[in-house]
C-alpha cells in the first residue's frame, strides 16, 4: 500500500528526513512515535505534498503509483487523507459546503458520481452524530471560533466522510481528553478493513489504547531506528527516546 523508500526531505536549509524508509501494507494500522523535532510532521506533509517541502530523494508511492509526481489535490483523489496537528480555519466558508465540494471533486476525478444534495446531508448528520458534533456546526464557517478539541471532531469527520485508502493522522490526540479519545479510536476501528491502511503519528501511547497498531516504528534523527509490535508503544512510555535519540 504505501511504501516510503530512502526519503529525504529539507525545510529551508535544513535536511529533516534523512533516508527515511517505512512500508504500511493494506489492511495494516501502524504507529509511528518519537521525540519533538524528529520528523515526524515534516513526514506527513511532505507525503501529502505541501509546496515548502524540498523532496531531495526518495520515493513515495501508493498502491505502486508515484505520490511525488502528484499535486496535493491528485494525491487526495487517490485516496490519501492527511489529519492535521493544528487544523487551520477558513473564514467565510461554510463547512458542509468545503466538505461536500471537496467530496464530490474526489469522486470526479476517480470518474465517480457526484453525491446528491440530499444524501449529502444525511451523511454528514449521521457521521457529525458520530463524532459529537451538533448541526450547527456543520453550518458555521470552517473551523471557525471552534476549540481545539472541536477541531480534531471535524477532522474526523472528514475521515469518515472521505473514507480514503490511506489516512495519516499527524498527532490527532494532541490536547485531547478521554472521551474524544475514545471517539478517535471508534472512527478508526470502524474504518479499519483489508482494503483501508493509517499511519497513526504520536507522541504517547495513550492514544494506541483505543487504536491497536499492527506495528509501531520510532523515528529519530530523520530516520526510522527501531520497529516493532504495540508492546514497543509500552516500552517506549516506560523508558522514553532518549536512548533512540543517543542511537540516531
Amino acid at each position: 500500500m504505501l511504501k516510503i523508500d530512502d526519503l529525504h526531505v529539507a525545510v529551508g536549509d535544513a535536511e529533516i528526513l534523512k533516508g527515511l524508509t517505512l512500508e504500511v501494507p493494506t489492511g495494516e494500522v501502524h504507529a509511528l512515535m518519537g521525540p519533538n523535532g524528529s520528523g515526524k510532521s515534516t513526514l506527513s506533509h511532505a507525503v501529502a505534498g505541501r509546496d515548502d517541502y524540498e523532496i531531495a530523494s526518495g520515493s513515495v508511492t501508493l498502491d505502486g503509483e508515484d505520490l511525488l509526481a502528484l499535486d496535493p489535490n491528485e494525491r487526495a483523489a487517490k485516496g490519501l487523507f492527511l489529519s492535521f496537528q493544528h487544523p487551520m480555519e477558513i473564514p467565510g466558508v461554510q463547512t458542509m459546503n468545503l466538505i461536500r465540494t471537496a467530496l464530490n471533486a474526489q469522486k470526479k476525478a476517480r470518474g465517480e458520481e457526484e453525491v446528491s444534495a440530499a444524501d449529502f446531508i444525511r451523511t454528514i448528520r449521521e457521521k457529525a452524530r458520530l463524532v459529537g458534533l451538533d448541526d450547527a456546526k456543520l453550518k458555521r464557517p470552517f473551523n471557525v471560533g471552534f476549540s481545539g478539541g472541536e477541531k480534531k471532531r471535524m477532522e474526523m469527520l472528514q475521515l469518515a466522510m472521505f473514507e480514503p485508502r490511506f489516512a495519516i493522522m499527524d498527532e490527532t490526540d494532541s490536547g485531547l481528553d478521554i472521551d474524544a479519545l475514545k471517539m478517535v479510536g471508534e472512527v478508526v476501528n470502524a474504518l479499519r478493513g483489508p482494503d483501508r491502511g493509517f499511519l497513526v503519528i504520536t507522541h504517547y501511547q495513550r492514544l494506541l489504547e483505543y487504536i491497536k497498531p499492527d506495528r509501531v516504528h520510532v523515528l529519530a534523527g530523520g530516520r526510522i531506528v527501531k520497529s516493532g509490535g504495540a508492546r514497543l508503544a509500552h516500552e517506549l512510555e516506560k523508558s522514553g527516546y532518549e536512548q533512540f535519540i543517543e542511537a540516531a
